[in-house]
């Protein structure tokens, strides 16, 4: 494999919510021989995000993700994370067969809104590490108004400054071989007295052959990055679409209270020259809006690129997922696998020692083996997934590694095996098929995916009366959330998670508004679905 495909959208949805399909905003199912994305990478902004919205999606995935999960996960796609911050919202999906070559994942976010305190407008951000090069997304959400423009700069170099990462060498966005920054802008085009509204769509409509060049000459944001004030470091394809913004809602025509504008766009950065045996590159295959989409007075905006990756020599083999071009660490390596550099990734290869786990039985053991260059942290941990999770934060029980395992005697220069046992009362107690999947995660709640176990089964044995939980979703929701040292705190999620276990949920709300709304907007406007354990 050399190349990845990424597929980017990005739209400000003006706290509506999903039309019934959205399958055009994906471009899926693929048409023709097109080949399906390896990633997505979604943005929104102005997801509703009132305080009695705040609360629902900090108990429950707000109806975005939800429709896009649902309909990716269909498909072979695992949602790798969510990050949001108020109205803002950053969706990252990878095909399955992609999951363990998935490092160093770290999310991020920065306020911008009243100096810096309130979130309403900044930025989310993800980074990550797939078959050995690094990525970072940024969607943001900037300062409005045709004249704010100066704060539009500020908020740029704000964001820049302010996100910085703990993974060595990328520690700040323009750091990674790869940046994708998207979002709800708000560049207009530059003050002029003499335009209308009306002129600039009479503008808009004798273009020819989709050329706006004559405006796009007074975009901001064009302007900014040739003085080098904000984004210069990016590059953006032009625009063959006319402006996205704004229009009236429900229809695809222009509101003449605003003049229109590109306020919607999606950037790029390839930092080529990062390694020694290989020069990187993305070569961006698409850059359009979506025109029938009209529930929002925005109109979203999508790209493709393929972008050229390090061919990983070694990875740890994943069970039962098809299609993984991955090898074990035993095996040998075909020389056309071996084209750019020899770039080995860290691996957890499991073995289960029973493939059934009965209920009431003892302690389910299980041994994995990590290649030499893994080291343990104080916080790694092995979740219990079904066996077609469909994505990283849906464990349903974990333990940490150091506090129930036993070390087997080995060569700690090459690889070194555990025994590990899952204690009796794990919360498994639905009959399926399940997975285990090791997670190497740092003190900063740096997180990488190591291993994924083969299927096992979990049934009562013959004979026994089986005591089902109601649902997967309500064991997983239930356990704990610790305050993390690199986000906000989110264990109140926990509490309320568990409370709507017992509890009418129209109670809990109406006792505790006015807590929640002090609590989550000025204390914590990030509400982050990161559910990973993690210590204080």
């Amino acid at each position: 494999m050399e190349k990845l495909r990424i597929y980017l959208s990005t739209w400000n949805v003006a706290t509506n919510s999903p039309p019934g399909n959205l399958n055009l905003l994906l471009d899926f199912p693929p048409m023709g021989s097109k080949l399906p994305p390896d990633f997505y990478f979604i943005g929104f902004q102005e997801v509703k995000s009132q305080p009695q919205n705040i609360l629902m999606a900090a108990l429950f995935t707000d109806p975005w993700t939800d429709a896009l999960t649902t309909l990716l996960t269909a498909n072979e796609y695992v949602r790798v994370k969510i990050v949001r911050l108020q109205g803002l919202l950053l969706l990252v999906f990878c095909l399955r067969k992609h999951l363990l070559h998935l490092r160093d994942i770290e999310t991020q976010y920065v306020k911008t809104g009243f100096g810096g305190v309130w979130g309403n407008k900044g930025a989310v951000s993800m980074r990550f590490s797939i078959y050995g090069c690094s990525i970072c997304i940024v969607n943001s959400h900037l300062t409005a108004h045709d004249h704010q423009l100066e704060d539009r700069i500020a908020d740029y170099n704000t964001i820049i400054k302010s996100n910085t990462f703990d993974t060595k060498d990328t520690t700040n966005i323009l750091f990674h071989d790869y940046v994708f920054w998207f979002g709800d802008l708000n560049f207009r085009l530059e003050e002029n007295d003499t335009d209308t509204p009306e002129l600039i769509v009479e503008l808009v409509k004798r273009a020819e052959k989709d050329d706006y060049s004559d405006l796009l000459d007074r975009d901001q944001l064009r302007s900014v990055m040739r003085c080098e004030k904000a984004f210069s470091e990016l590059k953006e394809a032009t625009p063959r679409f006319p402006p996205t913004y704004k229009y009236v809602i429900g229809t695809s025509e222009y509101d003449y209270k605003r003049k229109p504008a590109w306020t919607d766009r999606i950037l790029h950065k390839v930092n080529p020259n990062n390694y020694e045996n290989v020069t990187l590159d993305a070569v961006q295959l698409s850059y359009n809006y979506l025109r029938d989409f009209k529930i929002s007075d925005h109109k979203p905006v999508i790209a493709e690129f393929n972008i050229k990756i390090r061919t990983v020599s070694k990875v740890i083999t994943c069970y039962g997922l098809e299609n993984v071009h991955a090898y074990s660490m035993t095996d040998s390596i075909p020389e056309d696998r071996v084209v750019f550099s020899n770039h080995v990734e860290r691996c957890v290869e499991f073995c289960l020692l029973k493939d059934v786990w009965y209920f009431g039985d003892a302690d389910l053991p299980i041994k994995f083996t990590l290649s030499s260059d893994v080291k343990i942290n104080a916080n790694d941990w092995i979740g219990i997934y079904e066996d077609n999770f469909s994505n990283l934060d849906e464990y349903i029980s974990y333990e940490y590694v150091g506090k129930v395992s036993a070390f087997i005697p080995g060569d700690e220069l090459n690889s070194r095996t555990i025994e590990f046992s899952f204690p009796v009362g794990s919360g498994v107690r639905t009959p399926g098929s399940y997975r285990f999947l090791y997670f190497n995660q740092t003190s900063s709640d740096v997180q990488s995916l190591l291993g994924i176990s083969k299927p096992f089964k979990v049934c009562p044995r013959d004979g026994e009366i089986e005591t089902p939980i109601s649902s997967i979703s309500s064991i997983s929701s239930t356990l704990p959330v610790f305050p993390s040292s690199s986000t906000p705190d989110t264990s109140f999620n926990s509490v309320f998670r568990q409370f709507t276990n017992d509890f009418d949920l129209g109670v809990i709300i109406s006792c505790v508004h006015v807590w929640i709304s002090f609590y989550c907007v000025l204390l914590n406007p990030q509400c982050n679905y990161d559910a990973e354990p993690s210590f204080v």
